[in-house]
């Protein structure tokens, strides 16, 4: 484990350097997913309806996140053959193989460094999700509680609005690229001085962005 991460993981840095027992074998991250976008998300247990539902809807969007250079892997502080039998549930009653791995953190040394379990919501993982960049770094955080499932579209939708602003130098509105002011635009930074806002006007005035006014820009990429 990496001696230098201490405490709650915040945005923008290196992810932690950690060894896992997964349902595919022993895994080292972020090093596993080198040059690769990655998803690690957690779920309370194995065996639960709400936790069900996501790791179907996880499965049935995974090609749409191999798309975006991304992989999924799962965690819960379940010991790896629960994994292993629940998975094999999933496949024989819903028919949905699950082809990502999962980490089993029954020790829970991967929960506690990535704040993973809160007190308040009792001893099993709370559902957090964490979008790690091809560069290794910590791009997106998301803690929902136990009696709350995710919307994976939405994680797919974040992880590619990610990518795009990263391209593109840009910012993406609510939910792009179906926003209701500016549709699939996306968003032009704000001029932070006199000399970018007059280009501001400029490239409005040729039709080269659109402007509700100098600080709200908008442009198709």
């Amino acid at each position: 484990m990496n001696e230098e991460f201490t405490g709650m993981p915040v945005l923008g840095e290196a992810f932690p350097e950690l060894e896992v027992q997964t349902t595919h074998g022993k895994l080292k991250l972020p090093e596993a997913f080198k040059g690769k976008w990655f998803v690690l998300f957690s779920h309370p247990a194995d065996f639960t309806p709400v936790c069900t539902t996501e790791f179907v809807a996880f499965q049935k969007r995974y090609d749409k996140f191999k798309e975006l250079n991304t992989e999924l892997i799962g965690l819960s502080v379940d010991q790896v053959f629960s994994h292993m039998k629940w998975i094999e549930w999933i496949k024989d009653k819903l028919n949905v193989e699950i082809q990502f791995p999962v980490i089993a953190d029954d020790m829970g040394l991967v929960a506690e460094t990535l704040g993973m379990i809160h007190p308040n919501k009792g001893t099993n993982t709370v559902r957090a999700v964490f979008i790690v960049d091809d560069k290794g770094r910590i791009r997106l955080i998301m803690y929902y509680p136990q009696e709350v499932g995710r919307d994976v579209d939405e994680i797919l939708r974040a992880v590619k609005a990610l990518q795009t602003a990263d391209k593109n130098g840009v910012a993406t509105p609510h939910k792009w690229p179906e926003n209701e002011l500016v549709g699939s635009d996306v968003i032009v930074p704000p001029a932070s001085d006199e000399e970018t806002k007059a280009k501001r006007k400029e490239a409005a005035d040729k039709g080269e962005i659109q402007c509700f006014d100098w600080w709200l820009c908008h442009k198709k990429l």
